[in-house]
C-alpha cells in the first residue's frame, strides 16, 4: 500500500485510530488499558511512528465501544507488509522487503542462530536483553522477527545457506529448555531442501568471519545486496564493491566449514552434550 495524499500507511492508520477512539469519546489513557497497551505504545501508533500489532487490532476491534466493525482490520491487512516493515529500524527497515524477492540469500553468523531461524522463545531471549525496552516493543519484534520467517516455507521459499561459528551452539541463550528448542529447530530447518547450515568448528581458530555477522542476497533479474551488521546498528550495502568483499569472505569461510553433514552432527552432538 502506498502513501495516500502524503501520508505513510502508518499516519492513515494511526488518524483512523484516533477517530474511533475520539468519537467513543475514549482518553487516550482509557483505551490504552482498555486494549491492554502502554499510554506511550499508543500514542505513537495514533502519531504514525510505531506499527501497530496484529494482537492489538483485533483488540481494538473487539472493543465495542470503538464500533470499529471491521475497518481497522481491513486496513490493517491491506497495508499488512508495511506494517511490519515498519516496527524494524530504519537501517534494517529495507532489507526484509529484499529477503523476501531474493533468490538466495548467504547467512554468516558468529553470536547467535540467524533471526529467520530462530524459535520464538530464543527470539524473545536475545530481544530481551536489550537495555531499556518495554513488553509491548519486546513483543513487536518478537512476532515482526517470526513473520520474516515464512519466506522459507512459503510455496516457492527462499534458498537459505547459512554459515554458523560452533559458539553459537554453546552460547546460553535464555533458559537451558529454550537452548534445546531452538538448536532442535535449527536442525529441522537445516533438513529442508531449501536450506543449507554449516558449522565452522571451535578448533578452526581464528577466521575471516571475526569481523561480524552478515548476509548477501542473490536476485534472478537484479544485482546482489548485503546487510551487515555493527556495533549500534547495520547498513544494507548495495555498492557491488562492497558486495563482492562479503562475498570473498564467504568463500573464506568455506574453508574452514564442516560439510553439510558433519555440521548437522555437531549440532546432534551439542544439543545431547550441553542442553540435554
Amino acid at each position: 500500500m502506498k502513501a495516500v495524499d502524503g501520508k505513510s500507511p502508518l499516519k492513515v492508520f494511526g488518524e483512523m485510530l484516533k477517530f474511533f477512539r475520539e468519537r467513543a469519546g475514549l482518553s487516550a489513557q482509557e483505551l490504552a488499558t482498555a486494549v491492554i497497551v502502554s499510554l506511550g505504545l499508543l500514542r505513537k501508533i495514533e502519531a504514525g511512528t510505531r506499527a501497530p500489532s496484529a494482537d492489538l487490532v483485533k483488540r481494538c476491534e473487539g472493543l465495542a465501544r470503538l464500533r470499529c466493525e471491521g475497518v481497522l482490520q481491513q486496513l490493517y491487512d491491506s497495508m499488512a507488509e508495511y506494517l511490519r516493515v515498519g516496527i524494524f529500524p530504519g537501517w534494517f527497515a529495507g532489507w526484509p522487503g529484499m529477503e523476501a524477492v531474493a533468490r538466495r540469500l548467504r547467512n554468516f553468523e558468529s553470536m547467535v542462530i540467524p533471526g529467520l531461524l530462530q524459535t520464538e522463545g530464543y527470539s524473545s531471549a536475545i530481544i530481551s536483553a536489550r537495555l531499556g525496552i518495554t513488553v509491548d516493543e519486546l513483543h513487536e519484534e518478537v512476532d515482526a522477527r517470526l513473520n520474516r520467517q515464512a519466506i522459507l516455507t512459503r510455496d516457492k521459499p527462499v534458498e537459505l545457506w547459512v554459515i554458523l561459528d560452533e559458539v553459537v551452539l554453546r552460547r546460553p541463550v535464555g533458559s537451558k529448555e529454550v537452548m534445546r528448542e531452538a538448536l532442535m529447530h535449527l536442525l529441522e530447518m537445516a533438513r529442508r531442501p531449501n536450506i543449507v547450515v554449516q558449522v565452522i568448528p571451535l578448533e578452526a581458530g581464528a577466521h575471516v568471519g571475526l569481523d561480524g555477522p552478515f548476509m548477501i542476497a542473490e536476485f534472478d533479474n537484479a544485482a546482489d545486496a548485503a546487510y551487515q551488521d555493527t556495533a549500534v546498528s547495520g547498513q544494507i550495502i548495495e555498492d557491488q564493491d562492497g558486495v563482492r568483499q562479503l562475498a570473498r569472505t564467504w568463500d573464506g569461510l568455506q574453508r574452514v566449514t564442516l560439510t553439510e553433514p558433519q555440521s548437522l552432527r555437531k549440532i546432534e552432538e551439542t544439543i545431547t552434550e550441553l542442553w540435554t
